[in-house]
């Protein structure tokens, strides 16, 4: 990769901003250039930022991104898989936790991890959904494919749907998608059972399955359409297995891989599945480290046997990518006034991270003395080289035309105060099967 395509990836980057685009492009290298920025308000100190702090909040408000060209140029762009390799598509939803924002619309309650045990572990935001490319080994490194806000209106598995059919027809091969537990459900199944893509689904140990249904009899009444049923917390419906390996993972640990094909959910008869059991015998039995986990395998064949517990692993870069974008790129930091101003820095703090990983083969890492030179490069040491590649790459946002200032409210005008929103809970739904 060289210079030009992170050129090319700008240009279609600023002409998927329809509106306000050189105000909301100068926000995205002021991300990239600015480390020290600690709020939104601050990337207007940016050298890149040649417009006034008050053109970042106006572009939130007034401007408008063309969401298909913008996942095109993110496709386009896609780094190239190493050969032999399968591209691995990670889906997830995190939280934006605004509890005290009582003047946002349509918030929700959305989950909130690390609280103490006896804490209820929901506040009031919004919540978005992910679909990434997932790197090899597990790290930060992913790129952001498409992002999209959940509604309440609407379910994580509605929205991701719909992403991963948006996403699927630009990419260049059939991937594999890997998800966590929320998704190895009936609902998800029955959402993307004809999607041209493989899908990797954790799932609960206590889904029940049904092997196909018996022969005809002959005899009176409707014939069978499930055969014996399948669960995999209790071991007497197992039966025999179609396969089992045993060996050690990526990190030289135990690890046994059993599964069981041909299986289907009761709602969608027609979609074979194929039921895994991975046991990591280094694990320590908790909630967070179990020691067995059940998958469901969707699409065409079974992979080696001996790649499933390192494949599933790899989502987890997803939450590390949330984690950089939150804590180094600002994703929570603006406090805005309405959903789509949100969504628009959610889309500006995506493109900054795709920069990151397009830039990371073209500039040479400024290590700190305490940082081990050994490593693989960060995005976090990448973005602090990032001002001395972009001068050179050049900028399609156009200088800022200044208009003289504004006559501001005249005077008498009347403030109003701003309506005030109540936290939508939605409808309580029967548990998917």
């Amino acid at each position: 990769m060289d210079a030009t395509t992170l050129a090319t990836f700008r240009q279609a980057v600023h002409g998927s901003f329809a509106r306000s685009g050189d105000a909301l492009f100068e926000l995205v290298d002021a991300l990239l250039t600015h480390p020290g920025a600690r709020s939104f308000v601050e990337l207007s100190e940016a050298p890149s930022c040649r417009r006034r702090w008050c053109s970042g909040y106006a572009a939130l408000q007034d401007g408008h991104i063309d969401r298909a060209a913008l996942r095109r140029a993110f496709v386009a762009a896609l780094p190239p898989t190493p050969a032999g390799a399968r591209l691995v598509l990670g889906l997830d939803t995190s939280p934006i936790h605004r509890p005290e924002a009582h003047t946002f619309p349509d918030r929700t309650l959305v989950y909130c991890p690390n609280l103490p045990h006896d804490a209820r572990p929901v506040r009031p935001g919004w919540q978005f959904s992910t679909v990434v490319a997932l790197p090899d080994p597990v790290s930060s490194w992913v790129y952001v494919l498409d992002n999209q806000r959940v509604a309440s209106a609407e379910t994580a598995i509605t929205v991701g749907a719909a992403q991963v059919r948006a996403v699927l027809p630009l990419l260049p091969a059939r991937p594999i998608l890997a998800a966590d537990g929320h998704y190895g459900c009936t609902a998800w199944v029955q959402a993307t059972a004809d999607v041209l893509c493989d899908q990797l689904l954790r799932t609960r140990r206590d889904r029940v399955l049904y092997r196909p249904a018996p022969p005809r009899t002959g005899q009176r009444g409707a014939p069978k359409k499930d055969g014996p049923r399948f669960q995999g917390s209790d071991p007497a419906s197992h039966g025999t297995p179609d396969g089992h390996w045993e060996g050690a993972d990526a990190a030289g640990r135990r690890v046994a891989v059993t599964w069981w094909a041909d299986l289907h959910l009761k709602a969608c008869r027609a979609t074979p599945l194929t039921a895994v059991r991975i046991v990591r015998h280094h694990a320590t039995g908790t909630a967070r480290d179990p020691r067995e986990a059940w998958f469901w395998w969707l699409g065409g064949p079974l992979p080696p046997a001996a790649t499933l517990p390192d494949l599933y692993a790899r989502r987890f870069g997803i939450e590390h990518g949330y984690k950089l974008q939150k804590q180094t790129l600002l994703w929570d930091a603006p406090r805005v006034r309405t959903p789509d101003q949100f969504a628009r820095w959610t889309d500006v703090v995506a493109v900054a991270h795709n920069h990151l990983a397009l830039a990371r083969p073209l500039v040479a890492v400024a290590h700190r003395p305490w940082e081990a030179r050994a490593k693989p490069a960060t995005p976090q040491q990448v973005r602090r080289a990032m001002p001395r590649l972009l001068p050179q790459v050049g900028t399609p946002a156009a200088p800022p035309r200044p208009r003289g200032k504004s006559p501001g409210r005249a005077a008498g005008t009347p403030v109003k105060r701003a309506a005030r929103h109540p936290v939508l809970r939605k409808a309580a739904k029967r548990r998917a099967a």
